[in-house]
């Protein structure tokens, strides 16, 4: 992605997310920084200085439109990173609709809604549109079916979208990290009740990498699916 580029990207305040948010800042890249309130908000544009912020939450897809039509929607937008992810693990005897309804959510309704309202503008930069996916978006176990439900299904949003937008010189990346160091992985560990060593996970920095690297590729080529496993 040559000269300086505008990224929007949800779930910059922790873990993968903050990885990459800090990478691009460091590059000079601009940055919009989604946040579930204004609080949130104000905490990433202090740790992200001249980053913008975009506020609305993902736990509320219906109403992303209405909160981002009282703020400015960035003019340009180079890349769309989807990071931001919910987990709550149990089994199918067990979720309730507002734990699958939750998960789906966040982990996909939203992600679906803040593309449609950013596209005209995707589409104006022959941009891309990256979702942070999950192993458990290939290949789902006991205990996570909700989640991996979930995680399937922005797959085939990814999929259907990269057909749809070929034409307008939009690329679509899906990231498929295997289990990672971060809070969420810490929260995982605890619903499984393991010991949580973020030794033994992949350094989030490591999937940054991986995702500047596609967001990077020359024009001529497209980075569709990339799988990150832990490699030790």
């Amino acid at each position: 992605m040559a000269g300086m580029a505008t990224h929007v990207i949800t779930g910059a305040g922790s873990g993968i997310g903050a990885a990459l948010a800090r990478r691009l800042h460091a590059r000079g890249d601009e940055l919009v920084l989604h946040a579930r309130d204004a609080g949130r908000a104000k905490e990433l544009a202090a740790e992200f200085p001249g980053a913008r912020t975009l506020v609305g939450d993902l736990a509320e897809p219906d109403r992303l439109s209405w909160a981002f039509s009282h703020q400015t929607l960035p003019d340009r937008v180079d890349s769309l990173l989807h990071i931001a992810g919910v987990v709550d693990l149990g089994e199918v005897g067990e979720l309730t609709p507002r734990s699958w309804r939750h998960q789906l959510d966040v982990n996909l309704l939203a992600p679906a809604e803040l593309t449609r309202l950013l596209l005209p503008q995707l589409r104006a930069s022959r941009g891309h549109v990256l979702f942070v996916n999950s192993g458990a978006g290939l290949a789902a176990h006991a205990g996570w079916a909700a989640y991996a439900a979930s995680k399937h299904g922005l797959k085939a949003l990814a999929d259907a979208l990269r057909q749809e937008e070929h034409a307008s010189g939009v690329r679509v990346t899906s990231v498929y990290p295997g289990r990672t160091a971060s809070p969420m992985q810490a929260k995982v560990h605890q619903q499984e009740g393991k010991e949580y060593d973020a030794d033994q996970w992949i350094d989030p920095e490591s999937v940054a990498t991986t995702i500047v690297m596609a967001l990077d590729l020359p024009r001529d080529a497209e980075v569709n699916d990339l799988t990150v496993r832990p490699g030790r």
